[in-house]
């Protein structure tokens, strides 16, 4: 049996991971480092795996000893409006991801899978796209930091607490888009998290 650790369980991708998680025979332990207790009405745990714990994120490293697991899950992720500024976006999306995948390796955990955006690119005059793209770099690069895979998906779908403008038109215009983006254009589409979370199991390394 293995086991997982999760970041940003409580997100709209976390929330569909943590879930696939709990009902896969795979997994026997699944350990969710989390700004806030979770709701339990957010997950369903018919087999007792989850293992919620509340960190300060600012003091990350200080939580090691947590990813001495085998697949290590990262779904942490803001918005420049949610965060405030640049540098508070770069601490969540960029910082805060790097640590993480710096413990996995200090840990040797099998494998560190992470949600990057489709379009990342360090040369990128977007903000957003050059921090996803520098992020990508840097973990890649990396040295003794087995099976390091992102995930790049477009617009996610989905209900939100908080409002995403692009998001909410992608919403509402996703059938017009599965028709129009076609193609090397198909991965522009606007995809569901549950999708997502899919995909993050599916590149993880099951030796």
């Amino acid at each position: 049996m293995k086991s997982a650790m999760v970041l940003g369980a409580t997100g709209l991708v976390g929330q569909r991971l943590v879930n696939l998680l709990l009902h896969d025979h795979r997994y026997s332990e699944v350990t969710c480092l989390v700004r806030r207790p979770l709701s339990a009405s957010a997950f369903h745990d018919p087999h007792n795996k989850l293992r919620p714990v509340v960190i300060d994120f600012e003091m990350l490293q200080d939580y090691q000893g947590y990813f001495s697991v085998n697949h290590v899950y990262c779904c942490l992720g803001t918005t420049l409006k949610a965060a405030g500024s640049k540098s508070a976006f770069r601490k969540v999306d960029f910082e805060y991801v790097h640590i993480a995948a710096q413990l996995t390796r200090a840990q040797r955990a099998n494998s560190f899978v992470w949600i990057s955006s489709v379009g990342a690119d360090a040369k990128s005059r977007h903000f957003y796209l050059r921090v996803k793209g520098e992020l990508e770099n840097a973990i890649m690069g990396m040295s003794q930091l087995p099976n390091a895979s992102a995930v790049r998906p477009s617009l996610l779908l989905g209900a939100r607490e908080d409002s995403r403008f692009l998001e909410d038109i992608a919403q509402k215009t996703a059938p017009i888009w599965q028709h129009v983006l076609q193609g090397a254009l198909k991965k522009y589409r606007p995809v569901k998290p549950e999708d997502v979370a899919h995909n993050m199991v599916a590149l993880q390394a099951w030796q």
